[in-house]
């Protein structure tokens, strides 16, 4: 990955790529995907309870990269254009492959993702998930699950956060509430879901 700085190698890698898209770029690619990407919002069974996600969200892919996660199953809709090109990018950046994508907007302050790992068995042992962000500056927080060692990352317009490895057995993730954060932020997780 190009110009891109190693974050942590405990337990699997963290690397950033601070400028991974140029910053006139990724501002067009923000209204792009805002305009593009069929965003719905989404309720989760957690503890038993269903909840709405505190964010909108996306789950586009190959036709059979179906993904289940907190009690839901998500069917993908079609690749669209920026998505697909997107996608391609990342894919020959990285080395990696990959069928699928989360699209998550935040809208304001008030959206957030709580502490998880992605480690549902779609993904297989050691997945490799591509974090492509656009729009207003976030907090990304990670923890090692053993040591509680914290790294927190400010996941500016188009950086590429990558983690790898055995990176989802050992650490969680989160991205909290944010004061600061008035204007909106897109972040696109590329993924390759293993077909059963």
């Amino acid at each position: 990955m190009p110009s891109s700085q190693i974050l942590s190698q405990l337990d699997g890698e963290l690397k950033l790529a601070e400028q991974f898209i140029a910053d006139a770029d990724a501002h067009q690619l923000f209204t792009m995907l805002l305009n593009e990407v069929p965003w719905h919002d989404e309720n989760i069974r957690m503890f038993g309870k269903e909840i709405r996600v505190p964010r909108r969200v996306c789950w586009c892919g190959d036709a059979d990269a179906i993904y289940s996660y907190s009690g839901v199953r998500h069917d993908p809709l079609p690749w669209s254009p920026t998505l697909l090109d997107l996608k391609q990018r990342v894919a020959s950046a990285t080395q990696q492959q990959f069928n699928s994508v989360l699209a998550n907007l935040y809208r304001d302050e008030n959206d957030s993702m709580g502490w998880h790992a992605d480690k549902e068995k779609e993904l297989g042992p050691q997945p490799y998930i591509a974090s492509l962000s656009f729009g207003v500056a976030r907090l990304f927080r990670v923890q090692h699950k053993q040591t509680k060692q914290t790294i927190n990352v400010t996941l500016n317009n188009g950086s590429l956060l990558t983690m790898s490895g055995v990176f989802q057995k050992h650490w969680r993730h989160c991205v909290p509430k944010q004061r600061d954060a008035t204007l909106p932020r897109i972040n696109l997780t590329f993924r390759y879901i293993h077909r059963s």
